[in-house]
Order: C-alpha cells, then sequence, then structure tokens
C-alpha cells in the first residue's frame, strides 16, 4: 500500500511541476496544465533563448527564472 502511494505521489509530481537544469543548479517551477510536456527542460548554454519560446514554459516562469539568475 505504502508504495502505491509513492508512486501516486511520484506521478503527481511529474504532472504538476518543471524540472530546469540550469548551468549550475536544478530549479522547480509549477506547470500551468496538467501533462507531463516538458518536464524535465535542459536549459544549459545557448538552449535558454530557445526555451523562452516556448509558450508552456513562459505562462510557467521561466522568463523571470532567468532573469533573477546570476551573471
Amino acid at each position: 500500500m505504502a508504495g502505491l502511494l509513492v508512486l501516486v505521489g511520484l506521478i503527481w509530481v511529474l504532472f504538476n511541476f518543471h524540472f530546469i537544469l540550469l548551468d549550475a543548479q536544478l530549479k522547480i517551477l509549477p506547470k500551468s496544465h496538467f501533462t507531463l510536456d516538458n518536464t524535465f527542460v535542459d536549459a544549459r548554454g545557448a538552449k535558454k533563448v530557445r526555451l523562452l519560446l516556448n509558450p508552456e514554459l513562459a505562462r510557467a516562469g521561466l522568463k523571470d527564472l532567468l532573469e533573477d539568475m546570476p551573471k
């Protein structure tokens, strides 16, 4: 029973949060929709600019996250 509860919790987390790998850290942003799209996002290096064009990540606040990063 405990294993089932852990599995359901893991699935809930995967459907509700973006895990964004930045150059030196991992950030977690809430999703705007209940989906598995863009659950794990690689935002290292020059890929950051391309990710800003993704409407789902923009709604989740990726732009604000990247602006708050130290240069």
